[in-house]
């Protein structure tokens, strides 16, 4: 598909999304009767309580309208109840429409973790993190984030969280207890990456894997919710420790855009810090044992303490 009828594509399917969620009642219209076909609102009443013509609301939800302005999609925005993710989104599909905005992808440079960032990381003995771009590929992980997960870090070739969770769905569902509310956020995360970078090959080629191969995540992206990546909590099934949940920190790395560094953080003296000095120890021995080093780049072997789990 051209670029610029991608473009129109993600629009549309983004504005019908969220129109079909939004019912006459939610939006203080009056009954329509049983004879209503439209899930949600239709485009001239989304129009109407706009305060645009409906025939421009058509062409916006097209991607054809020519420089909306901010009044109007706020207005757009407001009538579909658009959070703060949504609309954020919105604005980058829109941006992605005018002619300046289109630019060919980089290629891979910010695919690069920096020595700084791997120094952080071997620093980091006591806690899980490790490195991800945009797409989910983990460029880099301490040992103790391999040691915690081993499964996903051991796929051949560049391992990648969102090919993990759809394409090897047993292993994926046994290391993620919560592995719906994971894999749903990982879909509305990258359909973000989607709209900043529409022209990305390996972005393209990796969602057409995944729809392809994956009912589940068909079946997600269709939706197309999207969400930021922010702090928060994820289950863990480990052959070692057992169910542990760990809360973790995102950091964005401002020298390479894309890069987002994540450390699981237990608060010291809980049970999840105790769980995690337990795998640091196991971990140490298990060095000692296999001369592995402390960040591992590229391809990751996968750990022993998962050969009989």
């Amino acid at each position: 598909m051209h670029e610029k009828e991608a473009a129109r594509a993600a629009v549309r399917e983004f504005l019908t999304t969220r129109r079909a969620r939004v019912t006459p009642a939610d939006a203080g219209l009056p009954p329509q009767g049983a004879r209503r076909r439209v899930k949600g609102l239709r485009r001239e009443e989304v129009a109407l309580l706009a305060g645009v013509s409906p025939e421009y609301y058509v062409r916006l939800e097209r991607g054809r309208a020519t420089g909306p302005s901010a009044g109007v999609v706020d207005a757009v925005a407001g009538v579909l109840r658009l959070d703060d993710d949504e609309r954020a989104h919105l604005d980058r599909l829109l941006a992605a429409l005018a002619p300046a905005a289109r630019r060919r992808s980089r290629g891979h440079a910010k695919d690069l973790v920096t020595p700084g960032i791997r120094v952080l990381l071997d620093s980091l003995d006591h806690l899980p993190a490790m490195v991800f771009n945009g797409r989910f590929d983990i460029l880099a992980v301490n040992t103790l984030g391999r040691a915690l997960l081993a499964p996903m870090c051991d796929q051949p070739g560049q391992p990648n969280s969102a090919r993990f969770l759809f394409l090897d769905e047993p292993r994926a569902r046994n290391l993620f207890p919560e592995w719906e509310r994971i894999t749903a956020d990982v879909v509305a995360m990258l359909r973000i990456e989607a709209g900043r970078h529409p022209d990305d090959p390996d972005l393209t080629e990796l969602i057409g894997q995944l729809a392809t191969r994956s009912t589940e995540f068909r079946t997600r992206w269709a939706t197309n919710d999207v969400r930021v990546q922010r702090a928060g909590t994820k289950a863990f099934r480990h052959p070692l420790i057992g169910q542990v949940t760990l809360p973790y920190e995102t950091l964005r790395i401002d020298a390479v855009s894309g890069q987002v560094l994540t450390v699981y953080t237990p608060r010291p003296g809980t049970p999840e810090a105790d769980a995690m000095r337990l795998l640091a120890s196991w971990n140490a021995d298990n060095q000692r044992n296999d001369n592995r080093p402390a960040v591992i780049h590229g391809p990751i072997a996968s750990s022993s303490a998962w050969a009989d789990s």
